[in-house]
């Protein structure tokens, strides 16, 4: 295993990536070679700029390249000139400890790995654009994004760790201050409110505030000191036990613990989701209906339905009687079909709403190599108008004015639509540029567009960022280190410390319920899971045997199955030149390669350490990076397979990617265990702008 700063020379073992005259002639129609996309690139007008070129930073495609090539103040470890043009490994299989420190400069590596981590579940199909940037900035959800239930389940995710986890940490900041249990902040306030409300500048009061907590940062610990989310109690503002039994985690609702930062917040919202799910599926089910009785044996000894399937309520609804056949039923096709097809404007609302929180956190908080002041200072300017116009408005002005222009948008309904008109005519694209993100938020990142630039500020250097870490050890269960002296809840450091400690009590209980839960417990329903669960883990065994021969024999749905589910224990070691796959089923590495003329993208059946089928010595394909026009992750087995295959076996499913190029041609590579870190590769290292679908 190469240690941290280990030199990958990707551009001297592996075989030769030129395709020979018999693999041309065996080439399947439309799939073009990489000479031949070699030629097509050389002899383009429009090519693209990458990060290993040698292009200066004012010719990249857009801010977040001239950014990611900028020569940084703060350098981090990544961000470091190495000699030669050699792929520099900087911990892609190390312990977290031993990952240099910082990866990017200002930015400590728990916070980076738990952005990637985010942008790995809210990425899954990007293209490449020629399109104008408005705000400057590439990765934008285009207006036909595609719609799936696991899109919109990242959308809710993001929804509870952004928006939902700030309204509540606002609502306990309310709370701590009328409880008057920090005397000298709520006084404070209180001195301030009252003598505005007497002098009549309670508006130019809370403008005022707003800008000085927008331009000076320091302002906001002082006015609203932090205190971790679960140690607050939002009735009485006073300290409480988090419901996790334990304070492991300090921006988190529940306060369990974790292994790295982020990772108990995006548990909850994972949990969340789910929980709306169950909810949902109980309703359609009928569960604990109100006529079902208190005390039924039979009922305590069957699996839950409402985990099984949906169609749980249609044997509700025949089991009340009544109710014509399923398909005798005439509303529910148009109904499904009206709810599915709301669902995409719906899901597209929720990412606007989480793009634009998010674009604002970036705003007041930027994160280098992002301006630290600029957006801070334009949000300011924005509200200094308006504390002159409070000055200088009475409250009777103020409601005259209210009034005058309810009444003219109220009766001069024919010239607003002219007008709309003859803005759509004349400018068409009007409302894309008033949109916030193309005026006061230009240039401000949300956060899959500031982690873009993170990665393409390692594939700048030469030094891709690190994956985040994989374990399936479960955290620590001991409280995170909390400094009392900084707190300001009105609440001693003994108080604190049985707050975020569990006590003896639940101690003593964890053993009782340990002997407990191993004890066997005679309930026909888990007997008759148990059945089912070992006979389906069979049949997947009997069927994955069956596609090794199917596979033998040419069946290509066969092959695009081998290898997509990994021996247990099995370990995971690759990256960032080579990504262990198959490619039509044949085992295999992706072999990234950036010290050619040409940097490209290849499979071949030898990884850059000599390892694997020394016979073969060409590439399967080979592709230009900056020939790649879209990527899209697959997965290794449908959603219902996936599901039986994770319940039966309990392993875990490696996916894969499909690569089309300029010329149309799609590469689909299969059993990727480490998917999502060369799909962020390939997305990040080329010039390309792209689209989010």
């Amino acid at each position: 295993m190469p240690m941290p700063g280990y030199v990958f020379r990707d551009g001297g073992p592996i075989p030769d990536s030129e395709l020979n005259e018999q693999q041309r002639t065996q080439n399947a129609p439309g799939e073009s070679t990489r000479a031949d996309a070699v030629q097509q690139q050389t002899s383009s007008t429009s090519a693209v700029n990458t990060p290993t070129s040698s292009a200066s930073p004012s010719d990249a495609p857009s801010d977040s390249h001239a950014l990611a090539n900028a020569d940084h103040e703060e350098k981090g470890h990544a961000q470091q000139e190495h000699d030669g043009g050699e792929v520099r490994d900087l911990g892609w299989n190390e312990h977290p400890k031993d990952v240099p420190m910082p990866l990017v400069g200002g930015l400590p590596n728990e916070e980076l790995w738990a952005l990637v981590r985010r942008f790995n579940k809210q990425m899954y199909h990007v293209r490449a654009t020629n399109a104008t940037l408005l705000g400057g900035l590439d990765l934008n959800i285009v207006e036909d994004e595609e719609f799936s239930p696991d899109k919109l389940r990242s959308n809710l995710e993001r929804l509870y760790m952004t928006v939902i986890i700030g309204f509540m940490g606002g609502g306990k900041h309310v709370a701590r201050i009328r409880s008057w249990r920090e005397p000298r902040r709520t006084s404070a306030f209180f001195a301030a409110y009252l003598v505005a409300w007497f002098f009549n500048f309670l508006v130019p009061l809370f403008f005022t505030t707003i800008i000085v907590l927008i331009a000076y940062p320091p302002s906001r610990p002082y006015l609203f000191p932090p205190a971790p989310l679960a140690l607050v109690d939002s009735k009485t503002g006073g300290v409480q036990s988090p419901s996790a039994g334990v304070l492991g985690s300090h921006d988190s609702a529940t306060g369990a613990p974790e292994k790295h930062k982020g990772e108990a917040v995006e548990q909850e919202a994972s949990n969340f989701v789910t929980g709306i799910g169950h909810i949902a599926l109980s309703s359609a089910a009928g569960k604990h209906d109100q006529g079902d009785p208190e005390s039924d044996p039979v009922d305590k000894s069957v699996p839950d339905p409402t985990q099984v399937a949906l169609s749980g309520a249609d044997a509700k609804n025949a089991a009340n009687g009544g109710q014509p056949a399923p398909h005798h039923d005439k509303t529910k096709q148009p109904m499904e079909e009206a709810m599915w097809t709301k669902m995409r404007p719906f899901m597209r609302n929720l990412g606007d709403v989480c793009d634009g929180w998010e674009r604002f956190g970036n705003a007041l908080s930027p994160t280098p190599p992002f301006p630290q002041d600029a957006a801070r200072l334009r949000l300011a300017a924005v509200l200094v108008p308006a504390v002159a116009v409070s000055l200088l408005t009475t409250s009777a002005m103020f409601m005259k004015m209210n009034t005058f222009i309810f009444g003219a948008a109220f009766f001069s309904d024919p010239l607003i639509w002219r007008g709309l008109d003859w803005l759509n005519k004349n400018y068409p694209n009007w409302q894309k540029l008033l949109e916030i993100r193309n005026t006061l938020l230009k240039g401000v990142p949300t956060n899959a567009q500031l982690t873009v630039t993170l990665l393409r500020i390692g594939e700048a250097n030469k030094a891709p960022l690190p994956p985040p870490p994989r374990s399936d050890e479960p955290p620590p269960d001991k409280p995170k280190s909390l400094n009392g002296d900084d707190l300001t809840l009105d609440a001693s450091n003994e108080e604190i410390h049985e707050a975020i400690h569990k006590s003896s009590d639940d101690e003593q209980k964890e053993p009782d319920q340990a002997v407990e839960a191993a004890k066997p417990k005679h309930r026909h329903g888990e007997h008759i899971l148990g059945f089912f669960k070992g006979s389906a883990k069979t049949t997947i065994e009997a069927k994955f045997g069956v596609d090794k021969v199917r596979a033998k024999a040419g069946s290509n749905t066969a092959k695009n199955h081998l290898g997509v589910l990994p021996k247990p224990g099995e370990e995971v070691v690759s990256g960032p030149v080579d990504f262990k796959a198959r490619y039509k089923g044949h085992k295999g590495w992706v072999y990234i390669s950036t010290t050619a003329t040409v940097p490209s993208v290849s499979f071949s059946r030898t990884a850059s350490d000599g390892t694997g089928d020394a016979e073969i010595k060409n590439a399967a394909f080979s592709i230009p990076v900056q020939d790649i026009r879209e990527l899209k992750k697959i997965g290794g087995l449908g959603w219902k397979a996936k599901l039986v295959v994770g319940w039966a076996t309990g392993r875990t499913v490696a996916d894969g990617l499909e690569i089309t190029d300029k010329s149309g041609t799609v590469w689909k590579v299969t059993a990727i265990q480490l998917r999502e870190e060369l799909f962020n590769r390939l997305v990040a290292m080329g010039g390309q702008k792209w689209d989010s679908l």
